[in-house]
Order: C-alpha cells, then structure tokens, then sequence
C-alpha cells in the first residue's frame, strides 16, 4: 500500500511539473504574441502621425506626451482588466509611436533619410533577435542586472535633459552609443524574466519588450543620424 501511495504520489508531481511548463510555455507564446501587435500598433501610430505633422504644436505635443504616460500608468494599473487592458495596452503604443514623430521627421529630412530610417529598423530587428536567442539559451542569469539597469536608466535620462537644455555634441554622441548598450542589456535582462514568470501577466512582459526595441530603434537611428552627418 505504501509503495502504491509513493507511485501515486510521483504520477502526481509529474503532472503538476507538466501543467506548469504547459502554462509557461502559454504565458510566453501570449507574451511574443502581445509584443507583435503591439509593434503594429506602435508603427499605425507612426504612420498616422508622419501624416499628420501639421498637428505638431508645442502645446499639442506636450498634451500627447501626457497621454502617453497616463497610458503607460493606466494599462499597468488595468493589467489584470480583462478588455480594458488590451484597449489601453494598444492605446498606448499607438501614442508611443504618435509621439516620436517629430523625431522621425528630423531624421527623413536628412539626406537619404528614408535609408537611414530603414537601416535602423533592421539594425534594431537584427539585434533583438540575436539578443533573444542568446538570453534564451545561454545559462548566465541576468535577473541579478535589475538595479544596475534601472540606476544606469535614471543617469541615462538625466543626461539626456541635461543636453537638451545645454546641448552639447560630445554629449550626445555618448548617449546615443550608451542608450544602445542599455537597452541591449534590457533585452536579455526582460527576455529572461518572462522565460522565468518574473511578471505577473502576459501584458508587463510585453510592454517590457516594446520599450526595450523601441528605445533601442531611437538610439540605433541617433547614432546612424551621427554617421550620416559626418558624411
């Protein structure tokens, strides 16, 4: 009887080990799924904004700014709101590509603009990818990065209000290359923690991503923009 209760009770904790990977494995596939629609959205928002530029009003802007991260505090906050929090999830990076339009714009009035644009998107394509596979595969942990990352992120925007305000080359050029190493590091950093179940749902994670290759997309187009100047 006893020997019985021992097979039954391994039967057991082999299902359990079977449901759990099942539900990883689910959680992951929501998470990428997620992500890619919220590229689409992202590139819609851009677009429509690229078609719009005649909108682009300092006090208009700063309004879309605020709506941006209003946004980005409602659909954290609404996370576990079915409906709602895909409404604001695509909301949101809808907006996030809205608002760096006049960016995008600095950039497609340049010489060859239109290159330098595509160049980055597959620049950034390339090493998210690359970056996903190795933080996939490989066995170091970098769930132990995460208050490096986020203090190297404070200095990170502090420098760039400092240059906005007094604008300096040299400066901008080391945040642009030190932008493009953050957030490379932010990649495998949230790679591995959605592979873990270090998010509570499906929505954190995917958000994580899309600011990652987003913010990795800016910087990348800094630094071709560098280049390009040069030339």
């Amino acid at each position: 009887m006893a020997l019985y209760d021992r097979d039954y009770a391994n039967e057991s904790l082999q299902t359990s080990e079977t449901d759990a990977k099942i539900a990883r494995s689910l959680f992951i596939k929501k998470t990428y799924q997620l992500f890619a629609a919220s590229l689409l959205a992202g590139s819609v928002g851009a677009y429509v904004g690229l078609g719009a530029a005649y909108l682009f009003t300092s006090w208009f802007y700063i309004g879309c700014v605020a709506a941006y991260f209003a946004l980005l505090f409602g659909v954290h906050a609404a996370k576990k709101v079915n409906g709602l929090n895909y409404v604001l999830l695509f909301a949101f990076t809808f907006m996030s590509g809205f608002v760096i339009t006049p960016f995008l714009g600095w950039f497609l009035q340049m010489p060859a603009g239109a290159s330098i644009v595509i160049n980055a998107f597959v620049l950034t394509t390339v090493a998210f990818g690359a970056l996903s596979i190795f933080a996939m595969n490989t066995k170091k942990d970098f769930s132990a990065w995460g208050k490096f990352l986020f203090i190297a992120l404070a200095v990170l925007v502090a420098s760039i209000v400092i240059n906005i305000f007094n604008p300096n080359p040299l400066l901008y050029n080391i945040i642009s290359v030190a932008g493009t190493i953050l957030f490379s590091m932010f990649i495998l950093y949230d790679t591995q923690n959605i592979i873990k179940g270090a998010y509570e749902t499906p929505i954190e994670g995917a958000i994580s991503l899309y600011l990652d290759v987003l913010n990795l997309f800016i910087f990348i187009l800094r630094i071709l923009g560098i280049f390009s100047s040069d030339e």
